[in-house]
């Protein structure tokens, strides 16, 4: 199903998009550009309503609300997973409370937090088994401006096996960062770009929408990474699979309600999967080469 040789594109030709921080209008000649080019992906039946958002939560009390409403406002169809880690404050008791109001949010409790990367697997599990078409990775800190979803879910429905809301190219934005902020986050991107050979200008970004066929594809139960490192080590397995990967602009905004959940570890075992999986493809690609070196060796030799 898939093409041999890996590739991700931003919008359909492998560069950044030119689009604007106007998210709408930005996604419409990308749209035409995928159905012009994955026409048989038309034949899938796609809707809204088939999409799950998951929300990884522990301690987001201060922020669920929002975004709860702001998600199930930009698309009412779609159904909103709150996977919830055990939090203390009484996170998922305010989402149900919030689910039975407005309707359209389920609940999933886990027993104790055990990181990012396996709440996701958790979500994704349970995307599947109802039968979703796409699941949108999302932050529940209001970090991520929920207008940008139509954009995202659009871009996989006309033919991207996975969309990425980026801060890296031109539209996007992280307005409120200080300069040392967004110089590490632009180096780890740049780094993991050239050591994984992704043509990928935001790996880290947390804000996604994902073909369910391609978690099939990826087997999750082979990731090993958590926090940066999960986003990473998803946009890798996809690209080398040979999918398509686009780029949408987003603006990301500084949580004002709770405490972030990042950390240095989380940034060093991102750096540490980062460099294993790039030394390995390059040892990879050396143990290929040798082969072809002795035959044309060979060729060359005098009978």
């Amino acid at each position: 199903m898939m093409a041999a040789k890996a590739s991700a594109r931003a919008l359909g030709d492998g560069r950044a998009d030119s689009g604007r921080r106007d998210v709408s209008s930005a996604i419409a000649p990308m749209v035409d550009a995928l159905r012009a080019s994955r026409p048989s992906r038309l034949e899938r039946v796609y809707d809204v309503a088939d999409t799950v958002v998951i929300l990884p939560t522990y301690q987001e009390a201060a922020s669920i609300e929002h975004v709860l409403r702001a998600v199930r406002e930009a698309v009412p169809a779609a159904t909103v997973l709150v996977v919830d880690d055990a939090s203390p404050d009484g996170t998922a008791e305010l989402a149900a409370k919030i689910a039975d109001e407005i309707g359209g949010i389920e609940i999933l409790c886990r027993p104790a937090k055990t990181g990012l990367g396996l709440a996701y697997r958790a979500g994704f599990a349970w995307a599947k088994e109802r039968g979703a078409s796409i699941v949108v990775e999302m932050d529940a800190d209001g970090s991520h401006d929920a207008a940008s979803l139509p954009a995202l879910i659009a871009a996989v429905a006309y033919g991207a096996d996975l969309a990425i809301g980026s801060r890296y190219v031109p539209g996007g934005s992280t307005p409120a960062w200080a300069w040392h902020r967004k110089m590490l986050s632009r180096w780890g991107n740049r780094y993991a770009a050239m050591a994984l050979g992704l043509a990928v200008n935001d790996a880290t970004s947390g804000f996604r929408a994902l073909d369910v066929a391609m978690v099939d594809e990826i087997d999750l139960d082979k990731v090993r990474a958590d926090g940066y490192g999960f986003q990473i080590e998803l946009t890798y397995r996809v690209v080398r699979l040979g999918a398509r990967v686009v780029e949408i602009p987003i603006e990301f905004r500084d949580r004002e309600l709770g405490e972030s959940k990042m950390s240095g570890r989380i940034v060093a075992e991102a750096f540490a999967l980062v460099t294993a999986w790039g030394g390995r493809d390059l040892l990879l690609r050396r143990r290929r080469r040798r082969p072809q070196r002795r035959q044309r060796a060979e060729r060359r030799a005098p009978s």
